[in-house]
């Protein structure tokens, strides 16, 4: 070819991304968003809502990926910063404006004491995305390293919107909710082991739950349809306290073998 030759070089087609998935996932971000802006405003039985609208979507996209082979690493990492705004700002935000900004009525070392418990939330969660996206086909896929981040913020959210149904201010319940924040995110970066819930190994088989497992989901859907922030706390409460509850189990010593 001639070296004088102006034919243009064809540049590379970009590549696009999958539409259905990162649908869901800017909706779960929008929730996120949407609680941080509703809890700014006072209203946070909105901004709970949010966060758990935020975290039904993040359950559909990655199964919606799956069913329609449209997974991507974009995706992945699209999800991952979605996540960190729903389930890692936004509860840390509305703990804060509901709770922890009342830390500074006990002066100014209290005051302090209350955002940093939400910036400790927030880097714990997205310490906790950070390890788990670094983690991905290393590790178990029945067990959660730490407590998942939807859990943290469920746990967070639904204490702040039962509080409220009832008529506590956060005012009153600044001390307990500065525990509940550190506490669940401290959860987030430990080694404990959560049941992920998601099937018992690998083959055909991997993705099936025991029979009792739909019982109970029968079971908290009309507990929701009656109470839905008590049940949603209660669901939290106890999935938070399960896995140090199995650690112990598991370290404590078998009995001594009987002696004829």
């Amino acid at each position: 070819m001639d070296a004088h030759d102006d034919t243009p070089t064809p540049r590379p087609r970009g590549r696009g991304i999958y539409l259905l998935p990162n649908l869901f996932t800017t909706g779960g971000l929008f929730g996120g968003f949407f609680a941080i802006i509703a809890a700014s405003q006072g209203r946070f039985e909105a901004a709970c809502i949010a966060i758990f609208v935020a975290g039904v979507l993040d359950g559909i996209d990655g199964r919606v990926a799956r069913l329609t082979n449209t997974q991507s690493e974009f995706g992945v990492q699209y999800d991952s910063l979605a996540d960190l705004v729903s389930f890692g700002m936004a509860p840390a935000l509305v703990m804060y404006h509901w709770a922890l900004l009342s830390m500074k009525l006990d002066g100014a070392t209290a005051g302090k004491l209350g955002w940093l418990a939400a910036f400790l939330y927030a880097a714990c969660a997205a310490l906790r995305l950070a390890r788990f996206n670094s983690q991905v086909g290393q590790v178990d896929k029945r067990w959660f390293i730490g407590l998942a981040s939807p859990a943290a913020a469920g746990l967070m959210a639904s204490f702040v919107w039962t509080c409220h149904e009832f008529g506590w201010s956060g005012q009153e319940l600044r001390y307990p909710g500065l525990a509940l924040t550190v506490v669940a995110g401290l959860l987030m970066v430990s080694r404990i082991r959560y049941h992920s819930f998601k099937g018992s190994g690998t083959g055909p088989k991997a993705d099936r739950v025991p029979f009792v497992a739909l019982l109970v989901a029968v079971a908290v859907l009309i507990a929701l349809w009656i109470e839905p922030p008590v049940t949603l706390l209660v669901a939290a409460a106890l999935y938070a306290l399960s896995g140090p509850l199995l650690g112990l189990r598991r370290r404590a010593p078998s009995p001594p073998a009987a002696t004829p």
